[in-house]
Parts: C-alpha cells; sequence; structure tokens
C-alpha cells in the first residue's frame, strides 16, 4: 500500500486481499471442524489440547506477538492467547471465539459426516463450523487481510483469546481473567460467537439474557405405597411436583415468579411469523406471554422444565411415589442478579409447597446475563465497519440465551466496550444435527473485521 492511498483506494485493497484469503480461510476451518474437540466432562483432554495448540500454529506465523501460549486455569480446559503491544498512542483489540465444541448426536442423522468440512450450496458443513470456527476463522484472516493491505505492519495492538471450554460453561474463564489481566487489557473486545438474521443482514448483539438452572426436589412419604391402599388421603410426590409446577406459569404462559424482573429497553424488534418458523411452533398454537415479542424474547424470565425423574410409561405401576424431582432452567433479564434469582425461584416453590412437605432445591448452576448501549465510539467504528463489510445496516439484537463469559468479560474489564458480532445465520444450526456456515457471510464478516482493524489504525487514541 502506497502511504499516499486514498480510502477508496485502501477500501478496494482490503476487499482484494480478503476475497484472495477466501480458500485459505476454507481450509483453516476445514481443518478446525476436523478437530473433534469437546470439552464436555468425559471428553479426551489430548484431543483438545490438540485443538488448542492447533490453533496456536494458526496464528503464531500471522505476526510477531509479545506473548504466544497455550494457557489454562487449575483443571482447565486449554486455551490459546497471543498479544502484540500498539505503537505508543494506538489502541488495542481483544479478539475472542472458542475452538471447543458439542457433542454430535446421532452422526447418522448428519448428511454428511460431523467432523468432515463439507460444501454445498454455498455453505460449510460440519460440527464447529459455525460454532465457534467461523469466529475463530474471521479472526485469522482479518488479521491476515489487514496485514496484506498495510504493508506487514499493523499499529494496533492485538489480543487474541480463543478459549477451550466454552460449550461446557467456561468454568474456570474467570479464573483465566484474573491471572492474566494484563496479558488480555484491551480498550475495545470484539466477540465473535453470536448470530446474524440472514446471510447478509448483519445484527450487532446488545444484550443477553443470564440463566440459572435448579433441581427441585419433593418428598411425601418414607418410601412408595400401593395407590389403592393409601390413594387419596396421602400425598404422592409426583402429584405435588406437578402442582407445584403450575404455579410458576400465568394463565397467559408468562413466568409467575414473583422478584424476577423485566429489563425495560426501546428498539428492537421480533418478526412474529419468522419466529414461529424458526420455533417450529405449530399452527393455531398461541404465542405465551403478552406485549411486544422482543420484550417476551430478550428482556423478560422464561422458565423451562427440562426434565422429570419419573417411572417410564412401560414400567408405571399403581404406586404412589415417595419422591420426585424436576430439573427447571430459568432464563433470567439481563441485569438482573443471578444469587437473587436463585433466592426468588427457592422461596416461590417453598411458599407454594403444601404444610409439611419437603422441598429442597439442589444442583444450582448460574451464568450471568449481559447488557451494553451500543453507543460507544469504538462500538459505532464496529458498526460502521459492518456495514461496509455486508453493505447493509446493522440490526441490534438482543439474545433470549445466554454467554456467560461475556458477562465475566464486562465484569473483570468494567468500561471496556464488547461488540458481541455474529458468525452464524438462523440457518446454521449451531449445536444441532447438519450444523454450517455461510460462506458469503464469512466473507463478509472478515472484511468488516478488517476494516476495523484499519479505522482504529487510522483513528489514533490521543496521549
Amino acid at each position: 500500500m502506497s502511504p499516499n492511498s486514498r480510502p477508496q483506494d485502501l477500501a478496494d485493497e482490503l476487499v482484494q486481499a480478503v476475497g484472495a484469503r477466501v480458500d485459505t480461510a476454507k481450509n483453516l476451518l476445514g481443518e478446525l471442524v476436523a478437530r473433534p474437540s469437546l470439552s464436555k466432562l468425559g471428553s479426551d483432554p489430548a484431543v483438545l489440547e490438540e485443538s488448542a495448540q492447533f490453533v496456536k500454529a494458526a496464528f503464531a506465523d500471522l505476526l510477531e506477538w509479545d506473548f504466544c501460549e497455550v494457557v489454562r486455569a487449575d483443571d482447565g480446559a486449554p486455551a490459546f492467547l497471543a498479544r502484540k503491544e500498539p505503537t505508543p498512542g494506538y489502541p488495542t483489540v481483544l479478539l475472542y471465539a472458542h475452538h471447543d465444541v458439542q457433542p454430535t448426536g446421532d452422526p447418522s442423522a448428519w448428511k454428511s459426516p460431523p467432523f468432515v468440512a463439507t460444501e454445498r450450496d454455498g455453505r460449510i458443513y460440519g460440527r464447529g463450523s459455525a460454532d465457534d470456527g467461523a469466529g475463530i476463522v474471521t479472526h485469522h484472516s482479518a488479521i491476515s487481510a489487514a496485514l496484506d493491505t498495510l504493508g506487514g505492519s499493523l499499529d494496533i495492538g492485538l489480543v487474541v483469546f480463543i478459549e477451550g471450554e466454552e460449550e461446557s460453561g467456561s468454568p474456570t474463564f474467570a479464573a483465566l481473567l484474573d491471572h492474566y489481566a494484563a496479558t488480555l487489557a484491551a480498550d475495545v473486545i470484539v466477540v465473535a460467537d453470536s448470530d446474524n438474521p440472514a446471510p447478509d443482514r448483519p445484527a450487532l448483539t446488545t444484550s443477553l439474557r443470564g440463566v440459572v438452572g435448579l433441581t427441585l426436589w419433593v418428598r411425601t412419604l418414607e418410601s412408595g405405597r400401593h395407590s389403592g391402599l393409601f390413594g387419596g388421603p396421602a400425598p404422592d410426590a409426583m402429584g405435588v411436583l406437578v402442582r407445584l409446577l403450575g404455579t410458576v406459569y400465568r394463565d397467559d404462559g408468562s413466568v409467575a415468579i414473583e422478584g424476577l424482573g423485566f429489563t425495560a429497553e426501546t428498539g428492537g424488534a421480533v418478526d412474529e411469523d419468522q419466529f414461529r418458523h424458526e420455533a417450529g411452533v405449530l399452527p393455531g398454537i398461541e404465542l405465551w406471554g403478552s406485549g411486544p415479542l422482543a420484550d417476551r424474547l430478550w428482556r423478560s424470565p422464561a422458565l423451562t422444565i427440562t426434565g422429570i425423574d419419573a417411572p417410564a410409561v412401560s414400567e408405571a405401576s399403581n404406586t404412589l411415589l415417595a419422591e420426585a424431582s424436576a430439573r427447571v432452567s430459568v432464563r433470567i433479564p439481563p441485569g438482573q442478579d443471578s444469587a437473587q434469582a436463585i433466592e426468588a425461584i427457592s422461596r416461590h416453590f417453598r411458599g407454594h409447597a403444601p404444610a409439611g412437605v419437603r422441598i429442597d432445591v439442589e444442583d444450582i448452576e448460574s451464568g450471568e446475563g449481559f447488557h451494553q448501549p451500543p453507543d460507544h465510539p469504538l462500538v459505532n467504528l464496529m458498526v460502521s465497519s459492518l456495514e461496509w463489510g455486508f453493505g447493509a445496516g446493522v440490526e441490534f439484537q438482543g439474545v433470549g440465551g445466554t454467554i456467560p463469559f461475556v458477562a465475566h468479560l464486562a465484569r473483570r474489564f468494567p468500561g471496556t466496550p464488547i461488540a458481541v458480532t455474529g458468525v452464524e445465520d438462523r440457518d446454521s444450526s449451531a449445536h444441532g444435527i447438519d450444523e454450517s456456515v455461510d460462506v458469503s457471510m464469512v466473507e463478509r464478516a472478515i472484511r468488516s473485521e478488517a476494516m476495523f482493524f484499519l479505522r482504529l489504525q487510522e483513528g489514533r487514541i490521543q496521549d
């Protein structure tokens, strides 16, 4: 690049640099998909370690790093961390993705082998192709394209953090942040682990619900009893459990637990027809709750009974159960403290239980939500870069799910803006059968992130 290149020349050169790297990006994604890097308990740790080492090797040759290692917290999964210090006066950007993946489910249900990247109709299929191999590829290719465009050097600082246990809830993430806080410190954080409404429509995720999971136990009898001899007066644990679970919903299906809040926020909308299609709601069934659909999906609590321990129908007998349990998952609004939510849920079950019934709440898990208005100048710079790279306006969205590590980042680096970008679309089937990513969308994401680097380089932070 000539020092006198005009902005449009720079943009044209960047487009050419990204286009020239598409095949390299697809090959890198194929290498990532080929590694069954599961982080769940019981998986082969050697495969996860090999995956982390492969990521390190991929990034190590891009530029001269001041730090470039595979790291881990005590009892944690391997993560890749690299840092290049900025030229004085320039900002530093932290790039996050994760290299671990979800189990495949039944491999025979896939149209192509889950750990073989297979391209069909403009999409690359394979476990981890979208979640989050595309995020790793976006960061790697954007750095490469920016270097190509700028003649091989960058003045901005770069931190690349590729986690290894996101699909297991990031249990040691906070410990890693504490230990490597100085290495991770940055002026802006880019998280490539959300989605876009469509391959040609970019989004920035500005809020995530938190989550609380717990097991509710109900105990009413010393042991099981014959339902003919004792049924009626003797309380059946399953009957009590069903009654209790019924108290958590209002007539319209919204959550009736006092103390679970709502996050007021303007902007963003969800199309009901599209939502019904994506959710697979059967014709004629009314959606739960009331008010704007975006509020119900992004800013309100949602409770799901994800499992009940009970005799199978094929093994059922005329017996009163002495105890019964259910697993309850509650998505809590962004900004609500998970400890307060756990207390509200426990208080609700104990307050609605019949007198004398033993209620226990066990196996509690939680993850915090996230909310950040997109009004920081560096986030606005990412917005304009996305709009340039995709050729369409950015849609600001909430996500009803939970990404716990984002809250960890916000808590550990308060005041640092976080741009949660999308490397998936609504057809990606992340975590599901035939997971895939749209190649054209990845190319747009690479263009956008590389342009973000170039604009950071142009707009120096003044001392």
